[in-house]
């Protein structure tokens, strides 16, 4: 734990530097402070047991499949992501084109008409799916045949993905929303994973039924997400002081992994608590949930082929997909940050996926 603290000061110490920013002395104060604050929080999520950090790029190679030439198309990955509308057109793009730059085969998009040809218009290698419908376009005596269609060309596709990513960019068309609730019935009939993020959590938070006892279910929620889930399911407020077992209670009242986003990220399925804390970057531009739920997707759905042609790696396949997620972004961010600093986006972050770690 010790270790793990020291190594996050020296390079919050050194990105102070590269900024220009605080005095030899407030850089010492800050490093006593940063210190304080790290080992706090840590002792406070392990609720004073060891360290829960694990060598998250262990696992992340462990599971990454070979780039073996005898392999054909659709082999290493076929995600989908379930989200775009008029208004949020990124959000979706970031987590299909971050699927392919990690080495997904194939990433679909399934939007709104409104934000098919904008999402086409970033980028070729995306397989865009304009189905989707908002209320605003649409009869009342139209919606339930309008439903139907929309379930039914996603059923034609659905035993091709590996895992679903459910939110990026969604919106909270009431209408929109419950096409929505409707393909992930069908995903879990299926028995296909699923990436919960954004509106997604929205639409979780009020309906859990959608997930509930769904282990092939991964929530990715960030602090306000993640505050209100508590509030729904445990009927109380966020208790860092034993952060620990709140989120093993909230993940096994659920029956799904949790992500829970933020300066660690902490995973768990209900059964055990693990933590990423590897450091990022401190530029927090929008998009980078986006890039973590593609992400999660891809590695998912490969801890999921390694498990069946290898046996266990002792996690399940959430677990590990969560884990080589987190901290493939978080090296990216840093590599990103390396160069551009304040300029920081969500798309340098991106080019910079698949470097080093593989």
């Amino acid at each position: 734990m010790l270790g793990f603290s020291a190594e996050v000061i020296r390079r919050q110490q050194f990105l102070i530097r590269c900024l220009g920013g605080y005095n030899s002395n407030k850089t010492r104060r800050s490093s006593k402070n940063i210190c304080s604050t790290t080992i706090k929080m840590q002792s406070l999520m392990s609720g004073g047991s060891p360290s829960l950090e694990v060598d998250a790029i262990s696992i992340l190679r462990k599971i990454t499949p070979s780039l073996d030439p005898s392999r054909h198309k659709g082999q290493a990955g076929k995600i989908a992501v379930i989200g775009g509308c008029r208004e949020y057109t990124g959000a979706p793009y970031f987590s299909a084109i971050s699927a392919l730059k990690i080495g997904a085969d194939l990433s679909h998009v399934f939007c709104t008409k409104d934000a098919a040809t904008v999402i086409k218009s970033y980028s070729p290698e995306i397989i865009v799916h304009p189905i989707l419908e908002e209320s605003y376009n649409i009869r009342d005596e139209d919606k339930r045949s309008i439903s139907g269609k929309v379930i039914a060309e996603v059923n034609k596709w659905m035993e091709r993905f590996d895992c679903l990513v459910i939110g990026p960019g969604l919106g909270r068309d009431s209408f929109l929303l419950e096409c929505v609730s409707d393909i992930m019935k069908l995903a879990r009939k299926s028995n296909v994973p699923m990436v919960v993020d954004g509106d997604g959590l929205f639409l979780v938070t009020n309906n859990l039924d959608l997930v509930k006892g769904y282990p092939l279910a991964v929530l990715t929620p960030n602090v306000n997400e993640y505050k209100r889930l508590v509030q729904k399911v445990l009927q109380c407020d966020v208790n860092d002081e034993d952060g620990t077992q709140q989120l093993l209670s909230l993940a096994k009242g659920i029956g799904v992994t949790i992500l829970r986003k933020g300066g660690s990220d902490f995973i768990s399925n209900g059964e055990t608590v693990h933590a990423v804390s590897s450091f990022g970057s401190p530029r927090r531009c929008g998009g980078q949930g986006d890039i973590l739920s593609g992400s999660v997707a891809v590695f998912i759905s490969w801890a999921r082929q390694f498990e069946a042609a290898k046996g266990e790696t002792g996690l399940s396949p959430t677990i590990s997909g969560c884990i080589a997620g987190s901290v493939l972004l978080r090296k990216a961010s840093s590599l990103a940050f390396q160069t551009k600093r304040r300029s920081t986006l969500t798309t340098d972050i991106i080019e910079h996926l698949g470097q080093r770690f593989f």
